[in-house]
Order: structure tokens, then C-alpha cells, then sequence
């Protein structure tokens, strides 16, 4: 996908032919906030990746790498990063599966 997180959304919610108000509905919104977040403005909560998901019976872990690769790519772009930042990132994600089978998971700051 080249597009953004958000104007991914609202491809998928004009193919699906709902408007902004029934879409957001359905990920418990108001339509000016999901109107932001198709536009860039905001942010999408990854809290609601299984309503979105869900609603367009869409694979959760396919949706999760949009999602993800979005934020990546937004990050790297912001701090000028060079295309090396995501071989690192691999290895460090290799690390961590490593040391967790070790020790168990690992938590995370935001994590309680």
C-alpha cells in the first residue's frame, strides 16, 4: 500500500459505500474526528483495529502491518531516518523474541 493509514480507511469506506457518520458509528467516533483522521489530521487508535477489522472482515494481522508500517514510516520520515533504521529494527525485534523465550515477556513501559 502506498497510501496513508488513514486514506487507506477511507478507501475502504468508500468501497464499502458508507458514509463518514456510519463508519464512525461503527468504531465508536464522531465523524469529525474519523473525517481527520482520512485526512491526515489525526491519529488512528490502534485501540480500534479489531472494530475496523471487524467491520470490513478484514485479516487482523494484515490490518496490524498497515497500521504499524504507517507509524514506522511517519517516525522515519519525521527524524530524517535512513532505510538502515528498519534492518536494525528487525534485528532487534529477532532479540527480543529471543530473549522472551528465554525469560518470558518481557513488559514494556506503557505496559501494566
Amino acid at each position: 500500500m502506498k497510501a496513508t493509514f488513514g486514506e487507506y480507511i477511507k478507501q475502504l469506506r468508500v468501497c464499502k459505500g458508507f458514509t463518514l457518520t456510519q463508519l464512525a458509528f461503527q468504531l465508536g467516533l464522531d465523524s469529525a474526528n474519523l473525517s481527520k483522521i482520512e485526512n491526515g489530521k489525526r491519529e488512528f487508535d490502534e485501540k480500534r483495529l479489531e472494530k475496523l477489522a471487524s467491520t470490513f472482515n478484514l485479516d487482523i494481522e494484515k490490518l496490524k502491518t498497515e497500521y504499524f508500517a504507517d507509524q514506522f514510516a511517519k517516525k522515519m520520515y519525521q527524524y530524517n531516518c535512513s532505510p538502515e533504521t528498519l534492518v536494525v529494527a528487525e534485528e532487534k525485534v529477532n532479540y527480543l523474541k529471543k530473549v522472551n523465550v528465554k525469560q518470558g515477556k518481557i513488559k514494556f513501559e506503557d505496559e501494566k
